[in-house]
């Protein structure tokens, strides 16, 4: 998969429930299910306010030009090198003048957030879910442990494939003592809203697969997986200094 048809994978779960980017649910489908990407699907993408800010800033900081390059694109969602090399005060400057955060939230818990970035905090997808509780898509509202385990990439192992539902083994976000954590594994059936030739449609018993808002994204390998599970806790532990 290319950088653009692979974010619009990631995108398609919270845009079918019209919790961010355009009306343009049906027309992402549509390249979806042919495979394929064009300009038309990148201007889709464009749209997803947040998840573009991010993207520009991955790619500028990596000397990128194209924010929908296939690393970067990996570098959000999953997580990469490309992380690591955004400076402290790039990241700072991004939330104040790209997403505007120091007027959406209150000053207290921007405050955190920048305590975040000099401990190491990284523009990795889960730190602005776990770490921004104020949702910023359409719904401004604050998140719940339920819509912080959907809207993060969670990752699980299948166990089964029968037609479209797939079976499979994974972590939930959970709150325990007033502290945010991954439990202990759980069967979860998701079902495939999409009929591609992608890898998705050839999913295999112990195949690893991405998960958002309850769509089945990608298989990924034990190596992505356990990148992804690296910044996924480590940004739950950024949560935690301030619940």
């Amino acid at each position: 998969m290319d950088g653009i048809f692979r974010c619009s994978r990631y995108s398609f779960g919270p845009n079918r429930l019209h919790y961010c980017g355009p009306d343009a649910n049906h027309e992402m489908k549509a390249y979806l299910k042919e495979g394929r990407s064009d300009g038309g699907l990148s201007l889709i993408l464009k749209q997803f306010d947040t998840l573009s800010k991010y993207l520009r800033l991955i790619a500028r900081s990596n000397n990128i030009a194209d924010p929908f390059d296939d690393k970067v694109v990996e570098a959000y969602w999953i997580g990469n090198e490309f992380l690591e090399s955004i400076e402290k005060n790039a990241l700072y400057r991004h939330l104040i003048d790209d997403h505007k955060l120091k007027k959406k939230i209150s000053l207290k818990d921007f405050d955190a957030l920048v305590s975040k970035i000099g401990q190491g905090a990284v523009p990795h997808h889960s730190f602005h879910v776990l770490n921004v509780w104020r949702r910023t898509g359409h719904l401004e509202r604050d998140h719940t442990v339920e819509s912080m385990d959907e809207c993060r990439i969670s990752w699980g192992r299948v166990r089964e494939v029968e037609g479209p539902v797939i079976t499979v083994e994974t972590e939930p976000l959970v709150l325990k003592d007033m502290k945010l954590g991954l439990g202990k594994p759980i069967v979860r059936k998701i079902t495939r809203h999409l009929e591609t030739d992608t890898d998705i449609d050839l999913l295999e018993k112990n195949d690893i697969v991405t998960i958002h808002w309850g769509v089945p994204c990608e298989v990924i390998t034990p190596k992505q997986a356990a990148v992804l599970k690296k910044y996924t806790m480590q940004n739950i532990a950024f949560a935690n200094q301030t619940l």
